[in-house]
């Protein structure tokens, strides 16, 4: 293994991270469940029938909301970031939490008006997205340092959670009280739950509990995170590397997922056998969290995520060809929840290592931007290829080796910057007199 492509080993890891951290780690993923991140893209697609039935809009008209949402939470998601670094992610957290539970609430009581449900659905987005990773994740990264992919993988866990308990939950509800009871029933999940565990829990570690590996000596001698500015992030070409290679992976992740059951509909599956298949990608995005949260933590993580991150573009490969059998087609949507799996943790993991934490919302949030523009347009891509050339397989060759092109791209960013490294940087772009508090380990 070349230099800086390996943390310390687990003999030179001294333990309390997870005895420290545990109560924040089960708020975060409890908020990462029941947020606005999966809860809205897990339910909607039970919702568009009974909605439709009793109002007479298109399906088409409904989906739209979601679109709305997904687009304006994007580009507002480096705003929300940033209010993390200046205010502290436990207040935005917690109001994000209880507005978006509020306005998913506020559903139920809808009047026949288009407008009215845009308009609520621009609310979710408005108010959403601290609720989502972006603000759970940085308290992780500041209570986690040797076990950081581990527990991020945790924390996002909780979508694997959602996608496994959602479905039957909002069909059982629909059945039960309506769509518009669902509606309220649903929102329950984060007034009720996320909320009053996250106002119990979760927090930002003072300087003296925070891993020392992330703390610096500034030049009046107080204990501050190391870490560049999003000006200095954007004038560097990891930056930039990351953002071609997010891209290129939600692009190709984002629209085989939406288009699954379809492209197993072309090849000739019944619905239930369809389902089967899609209910396979909680499972394994559960695993592909967990494993490669582990092998983040031992391992140089382009080199650990290149083959994870390459299997999709196998499953691509997989679903384009003829005669897919149900156990091939069983097998790529594991390959492709696996991946994904990984290239969630991924982002928080690498604008924690390479970038630091002093001012991680903001960069994160702009990573996470262009995560969720490139995986809303990603589905309108995938069905315009299909109402074109009558076949999914274009764009699935263009996904496979768009996930290649992502996995070797992120060969090109090099060793982890230290602690050191970050400050000496801060240090020529303003003229501080900052010093590591620490040596910490040049992985």
């Amino acid at each position: 293994m070349l230099a800086g492509m390996t943390t310390p080993t687990s003999s030179a890891r001294p333990p309390g991270e997870f005895r420290r951290g545990w109560r924040v780690l089960l708020a975060a993923l409890l908020g990462t469940a029941f947020g606005a991140s999966p809860l809205p893209f897990q339910t909607t697609g039970f919702m568009l029938g009974p909605i439709h039935e009793e109002t007479g809009w298109s399906l088409s008209q409904i989906s739209l909301g979601v679109t709305i949402y997904g687009v304006l939470a994007a580009f507002l998601a480096p705003l929300f970031g940033a209010m993390s670094d200046r205010w502290g992610v436990r207040r935005v957290a917690l109001a994000s939490t209880l507005a978006f539970g509020l306005v998913f609430a506020s559903f139920s009581l809808l009047p026949p008006s288009l407008v009215w449900f845009y308009a609520l659905w621009t609310l979710v987005g408005l108010v959403g997205i601290g609720s989502t990773p972006i603000t759970w994740s940085r308290a992780v990264n500041l209570w986690f340092f040797r076990n950081r992919g581990l527990a991020l993988g945790l924390t996002l866990v909780g979508t694997s959670i959602a996608a496994m308990i959602l479905p039957t939950l909002t069909v059982t509800l629909i059945h039960s009280v309506g769509w518009r009871g669902a509606y309220a029933g649903l929102a329950l999940l984060p007034l009720a739950i996320a909320l009053p565990v996250a106002i119990a829990f979760f927090r930002e570690p003072r300087p003296e509990e925070r891993p020392s590996e992330l703390n610096t000596v500034d030049a009046s001698g107080k204990v501050a995170l190391g870490g560049l500015t999003l000006r200095e992030c954007l004038a560097g070409r990891r930056f930039w590397i990351l953002v071609v290679s997010i891209f290129c992976i939600a692009f190709a992740y984002g629209g085989s997922l939406v288009h699954m059951p379809q492209m197993l509909k072309a090849q000739g599956f019944v619905d239930t056998q369809a389902a089967i298949v899609v209910s396979l990608f909680g499972v394994s995005i559960f695993a592909g969290r967990i494993i490669t949260g582990l092998l983040l933590d031992r391992f140089w993580a382009p080199l650990v995520t290149l083959p994870i991150l390459c299997l999709p573009a196998l499953s691509c490969l997989l679903l384009a060809s003829d005669n897919l059998s149900f156990a091939t087609a069983v097998f790529a949507a594991f390959l492709l929840g696996f991946s994904s799996g990984a290239e969630t943790d991924l982002i928080a993991y690498l604008a924690g290592r390479y970038f630091g934490m002093a001012n991680y919302g903001r960069i994160y949030g702009s990573l996470y931007m262009v995560f969720g523009i490139a995986s809303a347009l990603s589905p309108l891509a995938y069905g315009n290829v299909r109402d074109r050339t009558g076949s999914y397989d274009l764009i699935l060759y263009v996904a496979a080796a768009m996930f290649v092109v992502g996995a070797l791209l992120l060969l090109t960013l090099g060793r982890y910057p230290t602690a050191a490294d970050l400050v000496s940087r801060l240090a020529a772009g303003r003229g501080s007199a900052a010093t590591t508090a620490t040596n910490p380990s040049a992985s």
